[in-house]
């Protein structure tokens, strides 16, 4: 399979979770003697990871579609700069012999149209989980039965959520995967840099700053259990999206309205999650719509750490009840609340926990397993 290239496109520039997924997905196709070309909107730190690993990048202005351009003006925002972008891919197209598009989101669409429309085949790999507004999830379904050569998800949960519409004969389910090595080793005391006693339990939340992640509902957990307990402190961790910067605000109001300053830290972005991981003794994932398969999960899982995590999404297939952790509702501070106390009151129980968490993911999602699962199912395509 040398020579072949591959064009991928991808909705942001940043190192989070489906960032950090995507260089593990570009060092899959290297493995198996695939040449990548990555297409974003702006340079940021991604790029500068992708090209430290010898892959060209592109800046070309995707349209990218956020929550933010839903209403007319948006949209109309939106199909401006897509047509736009397509012209451009286009031209990129014809001044290199691509064999096979990928499309690393189900919120870009300007690759997929212009894959199309020169007849290359185009894979996407779907990692949101998008329920509403109806019209932009059937549009998503549409996009994917009418532009895609395959589709990828990852997790089954995001492929339940775009039946029964979809034709069957494309689909596969893709696990992401991580490589443990570096959760597993680190040794940490975030306590010492926060300045607070060791024998405070600290419970960490990973994500940008957006409603989906459910950093709210994480503080209304906080202030329920801090009626009780006095022995608890509260990272979060991660930047705001952008068009979330009301969320941030909302956030630090409910901090100051409740009294909460002395008990939460926000950290802001963080490079350095292994530490926080390592740091923590409960982490929580408090996301309030669906996520797809939420990486911070499995990295929390690798750092031996129970997970307690909303029960929707792909976190159902991650989280083991009542072995790796617990599964809580969305929508009842006070019941999350008192699953969080087990972990609280147990210091056996969180490590018995993490225990088996680390286990899971050596098994299920680990990165040899998925470098070899990408790499086939693109190379099978190509294979014709």
């Amino acid at each position: 399979m040398a020579n072949k290239k591959a064009l991928v496109f991808h909705s942001s520039s940043d190192l989070y979770g489906a960032s950090n997924s995507l260089i593990r997905s570009l060092r899959a196709l290297q493995e198996r003697a695939i040449s990548p070309t990555l297409v974003l909107s702006e340079p940021g730190p991604l790029s500068e990871v992708v090209e430290g690993m010898g892959i060209p990048v592109q800046f070309i202005r995707l349209g990218v579609l956020r929550r933010k351009y839903v209403s007319l003006p948006g949209i109309l925002n939106r199909l401006y700069y897509t047509w736009k972008a397509v012209r451009q891919i286009r031209k990129l197209i014809r001044a290199e012999p691509f064999d096979i598009a990928i499309t690393n989101t189900a919120v870009v669409f300007s690759g997929a149209i212009a894959a199309k429309m020169a007849g290359l085949r185009h894979v996407w790999h779907v990692r949101e989980t998008v329920a509403a507004p109806a019209f932009l999830k059937h549009f998503i379904i549409f996009m994917l039965n009418r532009t895609g050569d395959a589709v990828f998800f990852v997790s089954h949960a995001s492929k339940r959520n775009y039946l029964p519409g979809l034709k069957p004969a494309k689909l596969s389910v893709i696990y992401n995967g991580i490589d443990p090595s570096r959760f597993m080793a680190a040794s940490y005391s975030l306590k010492e840099e926060l300045g607070i006693p060791d024998e405070r339990i600290l419970l960490l939340m990973v994500g940008r700053v957006s409603y989906l992640k459910g950093q709210h509902y994480f503080l209304e957990i906080a202030n329920n259990l801090l009626a009780a307990n006095h022995n608890l402190h509260f990272v979060l961790a991660g930047d705001v999206f952008p068009g979330n910067e009301a969320v941030l605000t909302g956030l630090r109001a409910f901090i100051q309205e409740n009294n909460l300053t002395d008990h939460v830290t926000d950290l802001g972005f963080r490079q350095d999650v292994y530490h926080l991981m390592a740091g923590a003794d409960i982490f929580v994932l408090p996301s309030i719509l669906p996520d797809s398969l939420p990486t911070t999960v499995l990295e929390a899982m690798a750092a031996a750490k129970p997970v307690v995590a909303t029960a929707m999404g792909g976190a159902t297939e991650m989280v083991v009840p009542g072995e790796s952790g617990y599964l809580i509702p969305w929508d009842d501070a006070a019941a999350a609340a008192q699953t969080l106390q087990r972990l609280i009151d147990d210091p056996l129980l969180r490590q018995r926990m993490g225990k088996r968490g680390q286990e899971i993911v050596l098994e299920k999602f680990s990165l040899p397993v998925y470098l070899v699962n990408f790499g086939r199912a693109v190379g099978e395509l190509l294979d014709g």
